[in-house]
């Protein structure tokens, strides 16, 4: 394969993955606001005045005993889950979105509480009164949410611009480097992203600090993006643009008399 196939190659697969992330992007961010609702209606829940028969809106505390734990560590599809037993004998699997604090400190035999809600555990509380949201959990869903809306939204245009643009410009060097500078920036302005979710996720922020945070950042990127893309067009991001040498005639002629 020459390279003209395989930039042209590079250029359909960031067509491709851009098409994707913003598709991704775009549902993720129709779904904050179901997600924000879901947790308002869960911080504001009563407490069941009996054991729901039947999935319910209000929250019941229910003791279980630990049988088993996998952190599922090496998998990578694989979420942290553990086994849990009702008084009755009764298995109830439960996953995590990640394993710390509680699962992590799971072990069989252990007591814990768990919170149901509409028929599902969504936080485990252990004995030392750590709490940790399960799977189905709503707290924390509607950064999440946005987190992954900023990251793939950007990282999607971004692609799919440079792309389009190579594609349209094809043989076109300086074209080239401008629109690859478009897509690397994008790339960027997604990992800062989702580095910014982590922050917020590490110290409990706020929704709003995502936005907050990533919006200025992301403009300084983006001014970057521009001033790249100008530089390319102007060949200066071009290693192959060969090199002139310019002379300064020498003064009075070159006669040697």
């Amino acid at each position: 394969m020459g390279s003209s196939e395989q930039k042209a190659l590079r250029t359909v697969v960031w067509l491709l993955l851009g098409a994707v992330a913003l598709a991704v992007g775009v549902a993720m961010a129709f779904e904050v606001r179901d997600a924000l609702e879901r947790e308002r209606a869960f911080r504001a829940a009563p407490t069941c005045a009996s054991v729901p028969v039947e999935p319910s809106g209000c929250l019941w505390e229910q003791e279980f005993t630990v049988r088993k734990a996998d952190l599922n560590r090496g998998k990578r599809n694989d979420p942290p889950e553990a086994e849990l037993l009702l008084p009755s004998g009764k298995p109830w699997e439960v996953s995590f979105r990640n394993t710390d604090p509680v699962v992590s400190e799971m072990k069989p035999d252990d007591k814990v509480v768990g919170l149901v809600w509409h028929g599902q555990v969504v936080e485990v509380r252990d004995a030392d009164g750590r709490r940790q949201q399960t799977s189905h959990g709503p707290v924390g869903w509607p950064e999440d949410r946005l987190g992954g809306a900023l990251a793939c939204v950007s990282f999607g245009l971004s692609g799919l611009v440079g792309g389009l643009w190579q594609l349209l410009r094809r043989g076109d060097r300086r074209h080239a480097a401008a629109a690859t500078s478009v897509r690397w920036h994008g790339a960027g302005m997604a990992v800062l992203a989702i580095l910014v979710l982590w922050a917020q996720a590490a110290n409990d922020w706020p929704m709003w600090a995502l936005p907050a945070i990533w919006g200025p950042l992301a403009l300084l990127i983006l001014a970057s993006m521009v001033a790249f893309a100008l530089a390319g067009l102007r060949g200066e991001l071009d290693d192959d643009t060969p090199s002139t040498v310019r002379t300064r005639p020498a003064a009075g002629g070159s006669d040697s008399g």
